[in-house]
């Protein structure tokens, strides 16, 4: 993941999309599980005729399993002789090779500083639920969570709404060894669509593992009246994981859009992303 491109090596940007259904997550895993790294990284060494060399992907966001992705983002250093050899057709034989849940869309030559994940200023995910008695359309069911409680939405958006802001997430957070839980959400709202599905939209400069999932289980309590919607800042604030805050199935979750700086900024934001945060008066 250094932002240093070796000499004689290409970086390369793609842009991707996946659905999560049968995959063991983003990354490669032991024990041969189906991965969208390594099913992206076989596929890249088959039709640029690497054989054993792997040419591995550096991700925006690691999505969980089941997790999908309309807007995923990666980067990979290739040889420049390979690059020049395949640049024109790569995208084409891609698409030839890989399964057809998984999709690269455009691959170009990243700008200099460009780092698929420390460059990245925000991600932007949405949660799909329905809450019609009869369920969710079979056709959506692999993307949309079935919650049996009919919800209210302008409750659900007010509670999201009060966790907005640069806070300690350790709430909401499956905790890792040596990882900070701050976090900074940009923004945050519910909405109800037309055919009746509701989509819980967050945007925010990173995320902890299982974040967005507690949230959205603690706005589903709010929006059935389980919960009223002061509940979840309370949570927020209390600084420890409550047992009432279930982390929802995975399969509503698609991870939208990742954005960057531009060009000029994207050095900066990679060496800022880096430093570990503290909130004010936090004595860290």
């Amino acid at each position: 993941m250094s932002d240093e491109v070796q000499p004689g090596d290409v970086r390369v940007r793609l842009d991707l999309s996946y659905d999560g259904t049968d995959f063991s997550g983003w990354a490669k895993q032991a024990g041969g599980r189906r991965t969208v790294q390594g099913e992206i990284e076989d596929a890249l060494r088959t039709v640029t005729r690497s054989r054993e060399v792997t040419y591995e992907l550096t991700v925006a966001g690691r999505t969980d399993a089941g997790v999908h992705a309309r807007g995923q983002v990666a980067h990979v250093d290739l040889p420049e002789g390979l690059w020049g050899e395949h640049r024109e057709k790569l995208l084409k034989r891609l698409a030839g090779r890989l399964p057809k849940d998984v999709r690269v869309w455009s691959l170009r030559e990243a700008p200099a500083g460009f780092n698929a994940r420390f460059a990245a200023l925000w991600r932007r995910y949405v949660y799909r639920v329905g809450d019609r008695p009869g369920g969710v359309d079979p056709l959506l069911r692999n993307h949309v969570l079935w919650h049996d409680w009919e919800l209210d939405v302008a409750a659900m958006d007010a509670a999201a709404k009060s966790l907005v802001g640069e806070h300690d997430f350790a709430a909401y957070a499956k905790k890792r060894e040596g990882a900070t839980t701050i976090r900074e959400i940009l923004d945050f709202g519910v909405r109800r669509r037309p055919d009746g599905v509701v989509e819980i939209e967050v945007r925010a400069d990173a995320f902890c593992h299982n974040q967005v999932r507690s949230m959205v289980g603690a706005l589903l309590f709010v929006g059935d009246g389980h919960r009223g919607v002061e509940w979840p800042r309370k949570v927020l604030d209390a600084g420890v994981r409550d047992s009432a805050v279930h982390v929802v199935r995975p399969h509503g979750l698609t991870l939208e859009e990742v954005g960057y700086p531009a060009d000029e900024l994207l050095a900066a934001r990679n060496k800022e992303a880096r430093n570990r945060r503290s909130l004010p008066g936090a004595g860290r």
